[in-house]
């Protein structure tokens, strides 16, 4: 088809064109910026933990009062929670991932919060944390019951050795070389030994932006609160029997607190990137009716400018111009206005983006977005015209010639 009749046309139409070509522009740079968020929220709430989550819960466990006993007590209940037959393991801790709440520390090869070379989450767990959590360990060893210590929230001692993630342990000594190693931690000034080292553990907070997600220990202390949270990790198939069991277990060993938050890591999961999901059928639906909203103004636009074109179109037909012919015209003229949409909507979404990274710390756009956003907004042109293009096709030359 040549290509000269379109463009003539065009000219003739200019506040038609433009206004299909900034309509465009515009959709697919919000187009382009909200799948882009949806894919990396989503992207973020599949991250795996470490953890063996369908087998684990978690309860948060609070004193009535301040019992003068509470290492004896928690201890009791620990015992307690793992002589249960659905459990497989228990411990007491100050957080645990995807809690969205925790504590973090900073980690230094020199005494010193200034010398700080990142920081990463820390966990309270005895010689019980590896196994109730599940973690592989992939070098070193577990924590020995001399090294485990009481500690409370108040309390800031060094602990007696480190159990890292291997993202922190390659971030802290990039050569390969961490297990052995000794680290400072805050303000701390005595070292804590690296003796083991675990395939993957998240931090508390699934923040899409942290690009350290998986800079977490684990210290050796038996955590001794007044509110703790209880790890249990449930035999294969038992975690809702295990969940039933701890509640009244614990309850018929002392009535003197408040069980609550009692969850399994899938509904920890779910809470904790319950926002983002949100956020993503958000950004659907806006985007969904955008796409709407456009194929219409395209389908409007291009009615308007065969019922002015009607003579063209009979001419055309009269010498001998198919009914193919026609609706190929109208489906070219649509794509080479919406490839120019297209190009400007490109330039608009990396303007966008690039403000949205610098003011909310979003990740810059990536060229699968751009090009699926792109391909859309081209599909939805040709399926928008495609009515409009029928009709002109469907128009008899002598009709259209009568009606001039």
């Amino acid at each position: 088809m040549e290509l000269h009749p379109i463009l003539s046309a065009m000219r003739r139409n200019k506040v038609g064109a433009i206004v299909i070509v900034v309509q465009t522009a515009i959709t697919l740079a919000i187009l382009c910026n909200s799948l882009f968020l949806i894919q990396q929220r989503l992207r973020a709430s599949e991250r795996p933990t470490g953890l063996r989550e369908q087998d684990i819960f978690t309860m948060a466990n609070q004193w009535v009062g301040s019992p003068p006993d509470l290492a004896a007590k928690t201890q009791a209940d620990l015992a307690a929670l793992r002589a249960l037959p659905e459990v497989v393991d228990a411990y007491a801790s100050n957080s645990y991932p995807l809690s969205n709440g925790g504590w973090d520390d900073g980690l230094s090869y020199e005494a010193g919060d200034a010398h700080w070379v990142t920081s990463g989450a820390l966990y309270f767990a005895d010689e019980h944390g590896l196994s109730t959590l599940g973690l592989k360990l992939v070098a070193g060893r577990n924590f020995e019951p001399g090294e485990i210590t009481e500690r409370n929230d108040m309390e800031g001692k060094a602990p007696a050795a480190l159990i890292v993630s291997q993202a922190l342990a390659t971030k802290l000594f990039p050569n390969g070389d961490a297990l052995g190693k000794s680290i400072y931690l805050g303000d701390y000034k005595q070292k804590a030994p690296i003796i083991g080292i675990v395939e993957r553990l998240q931090q508390p907070w699934i923040s899409v932006t942290n690009n350290r997600v998986e800079y977490a220990m684990l210290q050796p202390y038996r955590f001794v609160e007044q509110y703790a949270y209880y790890v249990v990790r449930a035999k294969p198939g038992r975690l809702e029997a295990a969940m039933k069991s701890a509640q009244k277990q614990l309850l018929a060993i002392d009535r003197g607190r408040i069980n609550y938050k009692t969850r399994t890591m899938a509904e920890s999961r779910q809470r904790a990137y319950r926002d983002d999901r949100g956020l993503a059928i958000i950004l659907g639906v806006v985007s969904v009716v955008l796409l709407i909203v456009t194929a219409f103004g395209i389908i409007g636009v291009t009615s308007f400018w065969v019922s002015q074109r009607r003579r063209q179109i009979g001419i055309r037909r009269a010498m001998g111009a198919s009914r193919t012919a026609i609706l190929r015209y109208f489906q070219t003229e649509n794509l080479m206005i919406a490839t120019a949409g297209a190009l400007l909507g490109i330039l608009l979404a990396l303007t966008l983006n690039f403000l949205m990274a610098g003011k909310f710390e979003m990740a810059r756009l990536n060229i699968g977005s751009t090009v699926v956003s792109a391909i859309i907004v081209l599909l939805l042109g040709q399926v928008a015209v495609l009515w409009p293009a029928l009709r002109a096709a469907s128009i008899s030359p002598v009709v259209a010639i009568r009606n001039i």
